[in-house]
């Protein structure tokens, strides 16, 4: 049985009490720090199966197999280094690229959000970088709307919310602590400049009549660009009248037909598509889940809109031994990103099945662990830490940026439970909102165990870290940025459709 605050008066007590992630804990170190364990069977031997019929892609896996088994064979496990990996991530940032990198450069905005993020999951303060974050993602705005990937690029929605994303973290950082007028005043050097009404007819440019999103004018369509679409307007404070449209231009509301897109891209795998028809890949299963939680409770949303049965069995299906790690296709390798784009589905799904969880309404019957959180975590500190810094796919890749972000990212998923509260308190600004389902998750240290239809069971999964050190940071499962870093954000809307004199807020700092 799980509970997360107290009880209300008269209602049983539950066998244990969670501590959330974003709050001052008390610290139980024989909850969290456990004795070695043996490392499984299951990563010590080939897969019982093997297929006869020998190809390019069966010899890969056998090799990647056997390269991992190598790896994961220690009597204990590595931990974080986190030092290297910081070293590693702050380079970019504080010495600049190489020319190697030039071929980069429509992906400006994702290079910033990688290392920040990364950083902040490491546990470094990012709000230095706000002020030079802020000066590299102006010029990227299109006099059109939107953001380019680079200076004078057309705009793209992937660069317009890795753009936001980056942002919305930094000055986070930069407002920690700092007093009410001052923390504004940094809102207002980071938000107030971007043009939301071009915006946001921008984005009216990309939406297509089926329900789904193109990435940019004249672009592919995919369900990537329908989640970036809808963090963006989550994340810049638009509200149902925003998005609702004006009938007399001939403007449909921005979110028609939205989900019944998202649920036609399920394939007969149970898994999710960049388009209808198209194959299920891990990265689109995470966009269309995260998308649908925004739009509303985990439960309903996910339920009602896709067959969770066969999704389940899909993602299980991700999820290799000896490995531990995951692959983002059938038939395809094990790949360290994934950590994020089907681990990350994990938390929605389990979320999903274990229905809303609050002070006043307890989970009673919890499905528990529907993957193997150790497994992941093993491969990540066994085989995608780079001897000198970064996370990398699988042994023998080199570290980058893009995949040093989302393992961490998938090791905090491992780390931590993520859970939907309703009875989040919320502005008046957010409740008119379509994405305020999206501002109402939490987390915890402690990962329930299953409970029986009796109610027996229950508990914490332990051994999730070896040592406190080896934990990252807590992020949003649907945003993917700190957890709390969404809400401050809400909170200058709030403050900015109330007040909006961002000219004098500035003239008095």
């Amino acid at each position: 049985m799980v509970q997360v605050e107290p009880l209300e008066e008269g209602e049983q007590p539950q066998l244990a009490t969670r501590t959330e992630g974003n709050t001052n804990e008390a610290f139980h170190p024989n909850l969290y720090q456990m004795a070695p364990e043996r490392v499984p069977a299951l990563h010590l031997n080939l897969p019982f199966i093997l297929d006869d019929l020998k190809t390019e892609t069966s010899q890969k896996q056998l090799s990647t197999a056997r390269s991992i088994m190598k790896s994961v064979d220690q009597p204990f496990l590595p931990p974080l280094d986190k030092a290297t990996h910081v070293e590693f991530l702050l380079s970019p940032l504080d010495e600049g690229l190489s020319g190697g990198f030039v071929g980069l450069d429509a992906s400006r905005p994702w290079l910033l959000y990688w290392c920040i993020n990364a950083l902040s999951l490491l546990g470094k303060d990012v709000g230095i970088y706000n002020d030079r974050a802020v000066s590299s993602l102006k010029p990227l705005q299109h006099p059109s709307g939107g953001f380019g990937g680079g200076n004078g690029q057309a705009p793209h929605v992937a660069a317009a919310y890795a753009s936001i994303l980056t942002l919305a973290i930094t000055s986070y950082y930069a407002s920690i602590g700092l007093p009410e007028d001052e923390r504004l005043a940094v809102y207002a050097d980071s938000f107030a400049w971007i043009d939301r009404g071009k915006l946001l007819q921008w984005l009216r440019k990309i939406k297509l009549p089926n329900g789904g999103f193109k990435v940019n004018e004249g672009g592919e369509e995919d369900v990537r660009a329908g989640y970036c679409a809808l963090v963006v307007l989550a994340l810049l404070g638009y509200d149902d009248e925003d998005l609702r449209g004006d009938l007399s231009r001939g403007e449909l509301p921005l979110l028609d037909g939205v989900a019944e897109y998202f649920k036609s891209c399920q394939t007969w795998e149970g898994g999710i598509g960049a388009k209808p028809n198209a194959e299920a890949h891990g990265g689109y299963a995470f966009c269309v889940l995260a998308a649908l939680c925004l739009l509303g409770d985990p439960e309903e949303a996910l339920s009602k809109t896709l067959d969770l049965n066969r999704l389940i069995s899909w993602l299980s299906a991700r999820q290799y031994a000896p490995e531990g790690g995951f692959s983002g296709r059938t038939n395809k390798l094990v790949d360290g990103c994934y950590s994020t784009w089907v681990g990350g589905c994990w938390s929605l799904v389990e979320a999903a099945a274990n229905a809303i969880e609050s002070g006043k309404k307890s989970t009673k019957m919890n499905v528990g662990d529907l993957w193997s959180r150790k497994a992941l975590i093993r491969y990540i500190l066994t085989c995608c830490q780079g001897p000198r810094g970064g996370l990398r796919d699988k042994p023998g890749i080199r570290p980058d940026y893009y995949h040093s972000n989302y393992v961490l990212l998938g090791l905090s998923a491992a780390q931590h439970y993520y859970y939907y509260d309703d009875v989040s308190v919320q502005s008046p600004v957010l409740t008119k909102s379509p994405f305020r389902h999206g501002y109402r998750w939490k987390s915890s240290k402690n990962v329930p165990k299953p409970t029986g239809h009796d109610g027996t069971g229950g508990g914490w999964l332990e051994g999730l870290v070896s040592e406190e050190s080896d934990r990252v940071g807590v992020q949003h499962p649907l945003f993917n940025i700190p957890l709390g870093a969404e809400g401050q954000l809400q909170s200058w809307w709030e403050w900015f459709n109330d007040v909006g004199d961002v000219d004098a807020l500035s003239s008095e700092n």
